[in-house]
């Protein structure tokens, strides 16, 4: 059986909440926790956040590292919520070679604009390649979802990403990472 990894669609019917906690991002910004990715909207940073999930950190260090993501599609993307990608096959079922995570979900930050997360299915521990950006503060989320990072510079270019129509908001002709890399 084939199990789609995916966000709750509570997006439409959740308020949207604004404001930024900067608080919230701070983590060890060392060189092997920031990873930049370019968009054909321009280059992406992101601070990944071991101090809340280290497993999953590592995995998208590894996968990086690898050259796993270059070309991954976004091949979800909802407006308002979010973009998700990591998925070798475009489809949501795929995944790389590597065991799937533990979840490693957290009290001590929230799911804000320009937050990574770990896309999985019903089990909570099922995360292993893809991951979401947030457009939007996503609350909703917490707690239910591993957060893994937060984009630093360049959530204009996040933003621009093509969106995708209906509740599942599946993207015709998506936009894809063109690069991604560990700085």
């Amino acid at each position: 059986m084939i199990k789609r990894r995916s966000l709750l669609t509570a997006a439409a019917v959740t308020p949207i909440m604004t404001g930024f906690s900067m608080s919230e991002t701070q983590a060890d910004t060392s060189v092997s926790n920031t990873l930049k990715m370019t968009l054909k909207y321009g280059d992406v940073t992101i601070v990944l956040r071991p101090d809340l999930a280290p497993l999953a950190a590592e995995r998208l260090r590894t996968l990086t590292s690898e050259g796993f993501y270059d070309g991954c599609k976004f091949f979800r993307v909802i407006a308002g919520f979010m973009a998700q990608t990591g998925d070798p096959t475009n489809t949501g079922t795929g995944g790389s070679s590597l065991p799937n995570l533990p979840a490693e979900f957290t009290n001590q930050a929230s799911f804000l604009t320009g937050t990574l997360g770990m896309a999985r299915t019903q089990d909570p521990n099922s995360a292993n390649s893809q991951f979401f950006i947030c457009f939007d503060p996503a609350p909703w989320l917490d707690g239910q979802y591993t957060i893994v990072g937060q984009v630093t510079a360049g959530m204009d270019a996040v933003q621009q990403i093509k969106k995708g129509s209906g509740s599942n908001g599946q993207v015709q002709d998506p936009d894809s990472i063109l690069k991604m890399v560990v700085a």
